[in-house]
């Protein structure tokens, strides 16, 4: 039988807000347990919450730049269960009316060879606050419950169930840890929990319209993780289906050391919470005059930016797209034709999607850490245009600059100086070893002069290699021709 994979998502984007969703505790990580806990996030008698501006402004911006709806007016809910690292016994969420509703993330990926452009339908993004964390390690055997976290704000955002390969699930993940660190409102860093995925599950028979039952994978903290928890959970449940078991709605647990998925605790429907309206909060009130100050303090949007590099620089989308995965990426090519000129815009694109983007994969870094300067890879791209050196070369001597860092802006200079790899044009130099090419390989040259002509393609390949990848090949070729025409 032929299975479907449908998959959705709820990510849990930690708020980088200097306090606590409801109170005024600090968000800083790392402190001793029970050190940054008041008591509205201990939930003691008498206290009442007294919601974060700043988290509201940041789930705003959020909303602005999927294009969603900002709901005009939102409510916090209780959200009922019991477990142990949650004080109040409920946790203060949103159901009903999210503050983001609705939306789109859209990404590049690759499938069966080719590029394409993927776009994830949101649900809805909703502010709620996070429980605290229990603690099962050197406590002889005993569990510890540390409440720091507890408040923390989150922004819940939750996808239609759309996507339909662990591939594509890690590259809308990896799109939308891009855009929130793009906007400063998370740090996105998924050691420390503030950007945790939870995978929701299911498989079908090819043609069925109804959803099969799904498991949810609770917080994934990396993007290789989480392909790997999907594709095994997904075996799983076509395993167990095959051999004449049942799925059971339940939320799991990825072990990347056993490579396997475990059973955590049963999933519960959102009417076993019992949400209602949390009487100690107003509904939330969001004029369009406090969305226009907000967007008017966000930075330049992916998709905008990606706009103005196709009108400005002649880019495709696809291009664009690539660039302004990451702020980083966009800002360091942008630097590059700043200072290699509008000309080299394309040239400054390919370098990026190609060598740098190689280097950096290989080498496990992020564009933050590239040890080549914008301005450096710039005058790389000039001696390439200038025909200083050729774009073989070019490839060399980005190399030695990677393996070799330097301060100096004329590093590439530098390099095909001690390299002598400067580029070979001088007429006459060329003109010599074009006539020993020529004399060298009659049987080309005869059948270039019997309408061969990719027959060229050999001479000039001799002609680089006698050149030793010095030649330029531009003025090879125009010499070739002319003395095979002549």
């Amino acid at each position: 039988m032929q299975w479907e994979v449908v998959i959705g998502f709820e990510t849990h984007a930690q708020l980088s807000t200097k306090s606590k969703i409801f109170s005024g505790s600090t968000t800083q990580f790392g402190a001793e347990p029970n050190t940054q806990a008041s008591p509205v996030d201990l939930a003691l008698p008498g206290v009442l919450p007294v919601l974060n501006r700043g988290a509201v402004e940041k789930a705003i911006q959020f909303g602005l730049a999927v294009n969603s709806t900002i709901a005009p007016m939102s409510v916090f809910a209780r959200k009922n269960y019991f477990y142990p690292d949650l004080p109040k016994g409920y946790q203060i969420s949103q159901f009903e009316l999210p503050v983001v509703q609705g939306g789109v993330v859209s990404f590049a990926m690759e499938r069966d060879g080719k590029t394409e452009i993927r776009s994830v339908q949101l649900t809805r993004a909703h502010l709620e606050e996070d429980a605290g964390k229990s603690l099962h390690e050197d406590y002889q055997g005993m569990s510890g419950i540390d409440l720091n976290r507890a408040g923390t704000p989150l922004l819940e955002i939750v996808t239609e169930p759309v996507m339909r390969s662990a591939a594509e699930a890690v590259a809308y993940a990896k799109a939308l840890h891009s855009l929130v660190t793009w906007l400063g409102i998370c740090d996105g860093n998924m050691q420390e929990g503030s950007f945790r995925c939870d995978a929701n599950v299911s498989v079908r028979p090819v043609g069925q319209v109804e959803f099969g039952t799904r498991c949810e994978i609770k917080n994934l903290n990396s993007f290789r993780f989480l392909e790997e928890a999907i594709n095994i959970e997904v075996r799983r449940q076509i395993e167990l289906i095959e051999d004449g078991g049942r799925v059971v709605q339940e939320t799991r647990l990825y072990d990347p050391d056993k490579k396997q998925t475990r059973s955590m605790r049963s999933k519960e429907d959102s009417q076993d919470y019992r949400y209602f309206p949390d009487p100690d909060l107003l509904p939330l009130v969001i004029s369009q005059e406090w969305i226009n100050r907000v967007k008017a303090d966000m930075p330049e949007l992916p998709a905008a930016m990606r706009s103005r590099f196709i009108e400005q620089f002649g880019l495709s989308e696809y291009d664009a797209m690539v660039l302004t995965q990451t702020k980083a990426s966009a800002n360091y090519f942008e630097a590059v034709v700043t200072h290699a000129g509008a000309a080299q815009a394309k040239p400054a694109a390919n370098w990026m999607m190609g060598d740098v983007a190689s280097t950096l994969n290989r080498e496990g870094m992020e564009m933050t850490a590239i040890p080549v300067k914008a301005e450096q890879l710039a005058l790389l791209l000039q001696r390439i245009a200038d025909g200083t050196i050729s774009n073989k070369i070019a490839k060399e001597v980005f190399a030695a600059m990677w393996q070799a860092p330097s301060a100096d802006v004329n590093l590439a200079d530098q390099v095909i100086e001690a390299k002598g790899l400067k580029q070979i044009s001088d007429p006459g130099a060329l003109a010599k070893i074009i006539d020993d090419v020529l004399a060298a390989n009659q049987k080309s040259v005869e059948e270039f002069r019997a309408g061969k002509e990719q027959a060229i393609n050999s001479l000039l390949g001799q002609a680089m290699k006698a050149t030793k990848g010095k030649g330029n090949p531009t003025e090879m070729k125009a010499l070739l021709l002319a003395k095979l025409n002549a």
